[in-house]
């Protein structure tokens, strides 16, 4: 049955289902063709000039633009997803189908604990993780990780990484810049770097720095994956300081360098000049001195572009600017910082006590330039239910703003960079494309209308002009809400994916 141009009801991934009038856009950076697509047991089964076949499910695309399901590549969409927010709205309504978790450095350990929760409780969307770094040295070091770890630690490190990456992870992530892995040595993560390339795994870091010595940290990051024969990408790689503005063309050309020398290196980029964190990354080594802290300030991100996301010593702060809480409170920016630093972290502070910023540091000139670099896919670095509008927008505002708005990239690259190149970047089988035994992971889409709503005065609000999306064969978007009880999305690891 079919009702304003798309199909009532859900198939089950035993259902036949044809999704026709549409241009199919595969996935590969191969022009547009009209045709339609039909999938039975989860699966694409043909691609063409196809006509309805006797009860079969049938959806009119209405000559929309029907693209693999958006992977990714860097997620913090799992935060919720086993218990209420298991549909992951945010993630579906702006057409991901795939999410890659485990990031920063931060993962669940094991992982088998994960995918065993997540196989009894799937949710809408597939799953694959990395194993954090932070978490092996949690684990091994407890809470005395302002140090380098010794020797004995990272062996003992390797063998529960070990472990990890023979349960399906895709391999290390790091986040240099925070306190668990700042004073980790370039050694410590080259040696677990070396383990994950005996599985043929990856590493993807947040890196060590990204304003102060940022061109260290590449290089840093470019060593490992000399040293170790692995890919290696860069998340949600920023220029995020202002005397590194305007560099994004000597960024990419020492990146080429380094895969002309046979580094595999690659990165992934969000489409906002804001990113979100804790207010201690504005100053990483710890020394929060008035000097440091008026230097972020000045440097990294100014008064007027921090954004209070969450505080919980002080509620009615959140959503105002750091500058507006310094002249609430009758005092210059780097006092209120360090004041509120101190609320959420000083001694008299409760033990539950929790905050994050969002906060602006890029431009949008350096985005479209990064998003140039033909080895850079699209990601979200978004929540369920965060501050941040990437959460919800990410990819819908990348579409809008590099292909419709600016020109950027054409149809067809901007859905590679959004699925087959992401899907290559993190070693996905049999998703990121529309071809005859691909998982149908889809979405349906208005490229003239898609857009993102989200915005820092309310972060939760879907897109529009995603019409349909498919998590292998079982639709889960009707183009205004979740469709109710349906959890089709997969464990994947590491050289196949599980129920």
């Amino acid at each position: 049955m079919v009702m304003g141009g798309l199909a009532v009801g859900c198939a089950s991934p035993t259902d036949s289902t044809l999704v026709r009038d549409v241009q199919v856009v595969d996935g590969t950076g191969a022009p547009a063709f009209p045709g339609a697509v039909r999938i039975a047991e989860g699966r694409i089964v043909e691609i063409g000039e196809l006509s309805p076949r006797a009860g079969e499910r049938v959806v009119d695309g209405e000559g929309a633009v029907l693209a693999p399901g958006f992977i990714d590549t860097h997620s913090h969409h799992d935060r919720g997803l086993l218990g209420e927010m298991r549909s992951a709205r945010a993630a579906v309504s702006q057409g991901i189908t795939t999410i890659v978790v485990g990031q920063d450095g931060g993962s669940r350990y094991p992982l088998t604990e994960l995918f065993d929760a997540l196989r009894e409780t799937p949710p809408s969307v597939n799953v694959a993780s990395y194993t954090g770094h932070a978490t092996l040295r949690r684990a091994v070091m407890g809470e005395d990780l302002g140090r380098p770890a010794t020797s004995r630690e990272v062996d003992s490190m390797s063998v529960l990484l070990r472990a990890d990456m023979e349960g399906g992870s895709f391999g290390l992530s790091t986040g240099l810049e925070y306190s668990a892995a700042f004073n980790s040595t370039t050694e410590e993560v080259l040696s677990l770097a070396h383990v994950v390339s005996e599985y043929e795994g990856r590493y993807i870091s947040h890196i060590r720095s990204e304003d102060r010595t940022f061109w260290d940290a590449i290089d840093e990051l470019l060593l490992i994956g000399a040293e170790a024969g692995i890919p290696v990408q860069v998340s949600h790689m920023k220029l995020a300081m202002t005397s590194l503005w305007g560099r994004a063309d000597e960024l990419v050309r020492r990146l080429d360098a380094a895969r002309d020398r046979g580094v595999m290196v690659t990165a992934d980029v969000y489409p906002y000049t804001y990113w979100q964190s804790t207010m201690r990354v504005l100053v990483p080594d710890g020394n929060f001195s008035r000097d440091a802290v008026d230097f972020a300030l000045r440097e990294v991100a100014v008064p007027d572009g921090i954004i209070l996301g969450r505080f919980s010593p002080a509620p009615d702060y959140v959503g105002r600017t750091l500058l507006e809480v310094a002249e609430l409170r009758g005092e210059d920016p780097v006092t209120t910082y360090l004041a509120l630093l101190d609320m959420a972290y000083g001694p008299d502070a409760p033990d539950d006590a929790s905050e994050s910023i969002v906060a602006r540091s890029m431009t949008e000139d350096d985005i479209r330039a990064l998003y140039g670099w033909r080895h850079t896919n699209v990601s979200s670095d978004g929540e369920l239910a965060g501050p941040h509008p990437r959460g919800y927008g990410a990819f819908t505002r990348f579409f809008r703003t590099q292909v419709r708005e600016q020109g950027a990239l054409s149809l067809e690259e901007a859905v590679h960079r959004m699925t087959g190149l992401a899907a290559r970047h993190m070693g996905l089988e049999d998703r990121g494309v529309l071809r005859d035994g691909a998982w149908a992971d889809m979405v349906l889409f208005d490229a003239e209308t898609v857009t993102d709503h989200a915005d820092f005065s309310d972060p939760q609000v879907a897109s529009s002009g995603v019409r349909a999306v498919w998590v292998n064969g079982v639709r889960v978007w009707n183009g205004e809400a979740v469709v109710p009880s349906t959890y089709p999305g997969r464990v994947l690891r590491r050289g196949g994916d599980q129920r």
